[in-house]
Formats: C-alpha cells, structure tokens, sequence
C-alpha cells in the first residue's frame, strides 16, 4: 500500500515538475533579480550593487516620477468604471434579449476588434481623433465646430483607445455569469411583487457581480501595466508608470530606477488583487 501511495506521489510530482521548474525560472527568479536590482544604484555609467533605498526615496520624493503612479491610477480608474458601464448593458442585451441561436454571431460581433493587431487599434483610433481625422471633419462639416478640437495626443485619446478594447474583455465575462443565471430567479421575484429594477439590484447584480470584479480586475491589471496606447494615443503630456519606466530603459539606462517603478507597478496591482479577492475567489466557486 505503501508503495503504491509513493508511486502516485512521484507521479503527481512528474506532472507538476515542469509546470513548477517553468514558473521559478521564468517568474520567481527575474522577478528576485529585479527586487535586488531595485536596490542597486547607478553611478555613472556603472551599476553599484547593495541595499541601498535611493531608488525609492527617489520615487517618493521627485514629483516626476510619483506623477506618473497617479496619473496611471487616474486613467486605470476611469477607465475601468466606464468600461464596466458600457459593457454590462451590452453583455445583458446579448444574453437576456438576442435569441441564442444568434447569441454566438453577436458575441464575435462585440469581440471583432480583437481579430486587429492592437498597434493598429491603436494608430487606427489616431487617425480618428486626429486634427484632420473623421470626428473633426465630421464635426466641422455640420458647423458644430470652427476648429478642429484638440483630441488626439490627451488623456482623452488614452481613454477612448483604453475603453474600445477593454469593453470587448468586460462584455465575455459578464456575458458568462448572465449566461448561468436561470430565468426563475426574475420569475420568482416577480411572483412577488419585485420591480425590474429591485430584482436586477437584490438579484440579478450579486449574482453577477463576480464576473463584473474579474472583468474590472482584469481591466485594471492590464491597463495599467500598458504602455502602447499611452505612448501612441496620449503622447508625451503626462506620462503614465509604465512609460517612465521604458524612459527609464530607453534613454538613461538606469536599470536600479527602472526596477524600482516596476516594483511600485506590482505593488500597485497586487493591491487591487486583495481588495477584489473576497469576489475572485467566489468567481471560482
């Protein structure tokens, strides 16, 4: 009995050897090299190792560098909280009233702008915004406007370009928890004598509700580790973390400080995954 108990155990460790071997070598050990390089110090050209905190003292104390965690937060918040009300209308549209033998056209409708690289989104949403793109012209051929507005190269820009992608990820994951809900639920609380809108708020909503925290969770990570749309959409008026940190990369070379910001950014996210934890985990539930 033994002996075959250890056989399952070795077994079970030959199955989770490769998966465990790959996450400590492709997450746990850069992510030590850059916790210790965070820690480092750049004099000159030359990267001095050791304990030392400059880094972050740096970060907390040099308005530049501490702009660029609020305004990713600032654009993360925004977007998410629009994003989130956008797509819950469009998930409860496809799910509640398209029929379903026409509910899989209408979600490879909604997810369409996936099948496009999203660079090209991205400069696509350029030339919409852009002086002389579609919304100016539009715009200034009705009169509404003298002069082309100032969209393009803004927070705004960000915004929009965030929000068109982030819609489609938040449409699937609310989707899959209104696809579950059974009709009876509605039918019971009109027995009696709910409102459409006390059941969707006592109901329908906690119900739900875990798709909508993992749709948002996921929206806030992604978002605010990107570093595409904001190059490519806000340009270079306020930069967000991720931007400083390719700055950091790109044109000082300074690793230390470089590490240190991606140290806050995992922070930042690791946060945000405690505060929505209580819901991810009934999410799997």
């Amino acid at each position: 009995m033994a002996s075959i108990e250890q056989t399952e155990r070795n077994r079970a460790a030959g199955f989770v050897a490769p998966a465990l071997i790959w996450v400590l070598a492709f997450f746990v050990l850069p992510f030590a090299v850059m916790i210790g390089m965070s820690f480092a110090r750049l004099e000159g050209r030359t990267i001095v190792h050791g304990l030392f905190s400059d880094n972050y003292v740096r970060f907390f104390s040099e308005p530049s560098l501490f702009k660029g965690l609020t305004v990713s937060l600032e654009i993360t918040l925004i977007v998410t909280v629009i994003s989130v009300l956008l797509a819950y209308p469009l998930a409860w549209i496809i799910a509640m009233r398209v029929p379903a033998r026409y509910q899989r056209l209408a979600l490879m409708l909604a997810v369409l702008p996936f099948w496009t690289s999203y660079v090209v989104r991205s400069y696509a949403w350029l030339l919409v915004l852009g002086q002389n793109g579609v919304i100016n012209k539009a715009l200034m051929g009705l009169g509404v406007i003298a002069e082309p507005l100032a969209i393009a190269s803004t927070r705004t820009a960000t915004v929009i370009g965030f929000v068109h992608f982030f819609v489609m990820l938040l449409t699937l994951t609310i989707y899959a928890n209104l696809i579950q809900l059974s009709p009876n639920y509605a039918r019971a609380a009109a027995d009696l004598g709910a409102s459409a809108f006390a059941t969707f708020r006592h109901i329908i909503l906690p119900l739900t509700l875990p798709g909508v925290v993992t749709g948002a969770f996921l929206t806030f990570v992604l978002c605010i580790g990107d570093y595409i749309t904001p190059q490519i959409l806000g340009g270079n008026s306020e930069l967000t973390l991720p931007q400083l940190i390719m700055l950091q990369l790109g044109r000082r070379g300074d690793f230390p400080m470089a590490s240190a910001l991606s140290i806050v950014l995992m922070a930042v996210v690791t946060l945000a995954y405690l505060a929505c934890a209580r819901w991810l985990k009934l999410d799997r539930v």
